[in-house]
């Protein structure tokens, strides 16, 4: 087991810490795992599925250290678990990173035709599932300047004509991330949320069913493209939960090539 030793050696800030990321299975979520791993960090990948185990085999293919832990995140009890999971293998946890979004985020719906059921799918996984991450963390950061990272949208500060739930439970994230840092600052732990614009594997996917996609919002982009969630995303996660970004929280890091000059 490993405990806490401050920064790590050159080229490695989260040696000797360990990072819990939820939604790490896919996406923007296996990308943080592997750069905090391949920056030392041992790595919880809580995530539902099978993908998260292979996301554990892959940190740990590239030399680093992952176990998976099975989590719905909106369950209390499971992000519980995959609290324990880092304390007993890592001596601890340093930070966490809620990625997990609903897996239909990017179906289109109006208010009129949102079911039930879609409405809480958004609320239990992006918005139940920060306030158990919350919750189960703060005890293991508290004692460790700990981070907690937040995954915002555009959506949460613009709004959007087709998504209203998904924006709903971004904002609510961002106005929880703001609240946090006020309560948890005396304690030393820091909060933070981001908001990326990246291909993910939906974004993929749509880019095969509307081939002009793709050049259509490069050309949205002032740096001309889409951020890649491993090279452009994650080192900016990663440095949230890194010592260097001690004197940050309460904020939005906005991470999206330009897009959105505006939030």
């Amino acid at each position: 087991m490993t405990s806490s030793t401050g920064a790590g050696v050159a080229g490695r800030p989260l040696d000797g810490k360990a990072v819990m990321v939820t939604g790490g299975g896919a996406g923007i979520g296996r990308a943080i795992c592997l750069c905090c791993a391949d920056a030392g960090a041992g790595v919880v990948v809580a995530g539902p599925g099978r993908n998260g185990a292979e996301t554990a085999e892959l940190v740990m293919a590239r030399g680093g250290r992952a176990v998976w832990s099975q989590t719905d995140v909106a369950l209390a009890g499971d992000v519980e678990a995959a609290v324990a999971v880092a304390v007993d293998q890592y001596g601890g946890l340093d930070a966490v990173v809620h990625n997990a979004t609903s897996r239909r985020s990017s179906e289109v719906e109006i208010i009129d035709e949102l079911t039930d059921e879609l409405w809480d799918d958004h609320v239990g996984v992006s918005l139940r599932g920060a306030f158990n991450c919350a919750r189960a963390a703060l005890p293991a950061l508290r004692g460790r300047s700990g981070r907690l990272v937040l995954m915002t949208s555009p959506a949460a500060m613009e709004g959007t004509p087709a998504r209203p739930a998904y924006a709903a439970v971004k904002g609510a994230i961002r106005g929880f991330a703001k609240s946090l840092s006020i309560e948890w600052g005396p304690l030393g732990v820091t909060v933070a949320a981001v908001s990326p614009l990246a291909v993910t594997p939906a974004l993929g996917n749509a880019y095969l069913e509307d081939p002009e996609l793709e050049a259509r919002l490069q050309r949205l982009v002032p740096l001309g493209r889409i951020g890649d969630p491993e090279t452009d995303i994650a080192p900016v996660i990663r440095f949230l939960c890194e010592d260097g970004s001690r004197y940050i929280t309460g904020q939005t890091i906005v991470v999206d090539g330009g897009r959105f000059t505006s939030l």
